[in-house]
């Protein structure tokens, strides 16, 4: 840790988080630029020129219309999701704790099949108004049962494990109702792609980024006392619960968007939080480096699916989800040994 002192103000700094993130923000950039030419004739220096509004009218095409949103979308919701697993195992103090094991993606989840399957829309603000809202109602849903005289983060987790399920029962039904057709594009939409992004799915989270990562930020000095236990953070003068919800409400709210634009694409906010820590090695929840290292994750992701030798386009949440379950299988064999 330093301390730099700024027009009579002691800023404490851990520099190895600073470079860190730094490296990461700079590798995303790498993978990004590798990202606007693949699929394509255009190498990375004609993505940079074009970038640099020297290209002409194919290779802007190709850059701002085609490449660009998916790109971007990856980036966003890596973030996005990043922050919100961040912000919930620092709340549950525990590192299984994430929007994926609380109902929040499983209830953007079962919003966005039932748009599909019952209401029969399937554009993409409905599905994406759709998705949200159940999101939200699923981690509203998970707060008020699991809170007992405050919300604790073993009984948040378990709760959201059994909301999780419920909702996955309720998909599986709403599939083996389903007409053959409407049951493969939900299928689609559940596995999590990024493939055939428009702005129109960009614009949603890079609002919600815009104004939730800054949000969390202002409160992570706050979030790493609440870390300390309650009775701790109470005695230093925080307003427990109310900034739990106020956190929870910014988690739950940035990973609904994310999902609801590119689907329920698995383990990147679960794993996201931890990788960072592990890099950083730095104290509280890590929300920067949280985000840095989930867009890192889920563009690099993105671009080895598109690569892979396979029949068709591999969606990313299905490497994101092999990927992710043997990290957490890796993660629970670590909790027992240290338990």
């Amino acid at each position: 840790m330093r301390t730099l002192h700024i027009s009579g103000l002691a800023l404490r700094v851990h520099v190895r988080a600073c470079v860190t993130v730094v490296c990461m923000v700079a590798a995303g950039a790498g993978v990004a630029l590798t990202g606007l030419s693949t699929g394509s004739a255009l190498s990375v220096g004609e993505a940079l020129r074009t970038l640099a509004g020297y290209g002409d009218a194919a290779t802007e095409l190709v850059v701002y219309t085609l490449r660009a949103p998916r790109v971007l979308l990856a980036l966003l919701v890596g973030a996005a999701l990043g922050v919100g697993g961040a912000v919930v195992q620092s709340l549950s103090r525990n590192p299984l704790g994430s929007p994926d094991i609380i109902g929040v993606n499983a209830g953007a989840a079962a919003g966005a099949v039932l748009m599909i399957l019952v209401m029969g829309s399937a554009s993409t603000q409905s599905v994406s108004l759709g998705a949200l809202a159940c999101g939200l109602a699923a981690g509203a849903l998970v707060y008020v049962l699991s809170f007992k005289r405050g919300v604790k983060g073993t009984r948040l987790v378990l709760v959201g494990i059994g909301v999780t399920a419920m909702l996955h029962s309720l998909i599986a039904y709403l599939l083996t109702r389903a007409d053959l057709y409407e049951a493969q594009g939900a299928k689609v939409w559940l596995i999590g792609s990024l493939a055939g992004a428009g702005w129109e799915r960009v614009w949603p989270v890079a609002l919600a980024v815009l104004i939730g990562l800054p949000a969390v930020l202002a409160l992570s000095r706050s979030a790493t006392l609440l870390e300390m236990g309650d009775a701790t953070a109470a005695s230093l003068g925080l307003r427990v619960e109310r900034l739990r919800l106020v956190l929870l409400l910014v988690a739950v709210g940035l990973s609904g968007v994310a999902v609801s634009c590119a689907g329920p694409v698995g383990f990147v906010a679960l794993a996201a939080p931890q990788l960072a820590k592990r890099v950083t090695r730095a104290p509280g929840p890590g929300i920067a480096s949280s985000a840095a290292m989930g867009a890192l994750l889920l563009a690099t992701a993105d671009l080895v699916a598109q690569r892979l030798p396979t029949p068709g386009q591999l969606p990313v949440g299905v490497l994101t989800g092999g990927l992710g379950g043997i990290y957490l299988a890796w993660l629970i064999y670590r909790e027992w040994r240290t338990a």
